[in-house]
């Protein structure tokens, strides 16, 4: 009897108790923490590391929903990212925003530059001018560039106008045209409160400079221009009267871009790294911390239009 008592109690001895097995987990919980930590460091500190941790999963098509170790990579390759991730979720959910920092533009205009070529658009057709603006009191004045894309506003005034429908808002937020139903009566030129949609007359470059001049490039110059341009998913050869020819036409963000996960023209265009673009839903993302910052402001808020366009000043 004695010999089985003592078995006994160094068998619970030896047993854990109930705080001690509490205490041990919270310990090797307590590591594993830490370990994911310094993991996390490690890979933070080396941006390339972190641009081949995400270029992996994004083969995989196990993109993480987590940005945290994105504020190590290069702006442009952190919006990348966060692109690819967008366009995991249904369209409805996503909110695409643009955010134009005032005090980095420069007024280079290349992102107009970048956008004509990218939408091949001819004479007369910007869909990104860069306006200049004189602000202050004198003597105390200043001048400043603000680049101005269509504002993609939720409650846009060009769409109730259209007699015809031609144009609208899609499920991401973007406001299209319908180039077919277009019948350039204007009407959403007028009603846009800033001026951000153009008439496109058919005019070309290259229609003033005869090709027997023989001057080099000029027919090469010429095939360009009226190769079709693509648009809203469509090819648009540029001949007579054909459409985009007498359509009103505006910026889309590159929409045909941002599908393919690549960002808009401008965005990657920008010397000054002025511009920004990405899903605001995503709470994590670089344009909603961006718009989330007091120094923002949209144009003429006033007016109720909800534009999608932030600037920071």
């Amino acid at each position: 009897m004695r010999k089985g008592y003592m078995q006994e109690q160094e068998q619970r001895a030896s047993a854990p108790t109930e705080a001690q097995a509490v205490s041990r987990r919270q310990f090797l919980g307590a590591l594993a923490a830490a370990s994911a930590v310094a993991a996390f460091e490690q890979l933070a500190a080396n941006p390339q590391a972190v641009l081949a941790h995400y270029e992996e999963q994004i083969v995989q098509g196990t993109l993480s929903q987590s940005s945290a170790d994105l504020k190590a990579l290069d702006v442009l390759e952190r919006m990348r990212i966060e692109l690819l991730r967008a366009l995991q979720k249904q369209p409805s959910e996503r909110r695409w925003v643009m955010v134009i920092d005032l005090r980095k533009c420069i007024g280079c205009h290349a992102c107009t530059i970048g956008c004509v070529a990218e939408n091949k658009l001819p004479p007369g057709v910007v869909y990104r001018p860069v306006l200049e603006e004189e602000y202050g009191t004198y003597p105390n004045v200043a001048r400043r560039f603000i680049p101005r894309p269509c504002m993609q506003c939720e409650n846009p005034p060009c769409v109730p106008v259209c007699p015809v429908n031609a144009t609208f808002t899609n499920a991401e937020g973007i406001v299209e045209m319908d180039y077919e139903r277009c019948i350039g009566c204007r009407y959403c030129l007028t009603a846009c409160p800033y001026s951000a949609r153009v008439s496109d007359f058919g005019f070309t470059y290259t229609e003033e400079i005869p090709v027997i001049q023989g001057l080099l490039g000029t027919q090469a110059a010429d095939d360009y221009e009226r190769a079709p341009n693509f648009e809203y998913g469509k090819l648009y050869a540029r001949e007579g009267r054909n459409s985009p020819v007498g359509n009103a036409r505006k910026c889309h963000f590159c929409q045909h871009r941002i599908l393919e996960g690549v960002l808009p023209a401008c965005v990657t265009t920008c010397i000054g790294r002025a511009t920004f673009f990405g899903d605001a839903n995503d709470p994590e993302s670089l344009v909603a911390e961006l718009i989330a910052r007091p120094n923002v402001l949209r144009l003429r808020e006033e007016l109720g239009t909800e534009p999608r366009v932030y600037y920071l000043k």
